[in-house]
């Protein structure tokens, strides 16, 4: 119990800092320099510092072989026909 413990103190600046972008530096100074005392808190300051990775949205929409658009009234469609279902023109 006692070595679990340990070992989650131990990378606690690794656990703060799973969601920045600069992770991997984050780890690799904890894992080699974190059983120096500096080491382990120049980690821990760098993991409370560092700046969040930008989430990224998927946006469901249409592909480029999938959307037509008309060129009369501007509606897309999902690529099948040769009419436009809004307003009848050919696509």
């Amino acid at each position: 119990m006692g070595f679990l413990v340990c070992g989650l103190l131990y990378f606690l600046p690794s656990f703060i800092g799973h969601r920045k972008q600069a992770f991997v530096g984050i780890f690799l100074v904890n894992l080699f320099l974190g059983w120096t005392f500096i080491g382990w808190i120049v980690a821990l300051i760098w993991a409370c510092t560092a700046e969040e990775q930008p989430r990224y949205y998927a946006v469901a929409g249409y592909g480029p072989s999938q959307a037509r658009f008309c060129s009369r009234c501007g509606a897309a469609s999902q690529g099948v026909g040769a009419f436009c279902w809004h307003c009848g023109a050919h696509v």
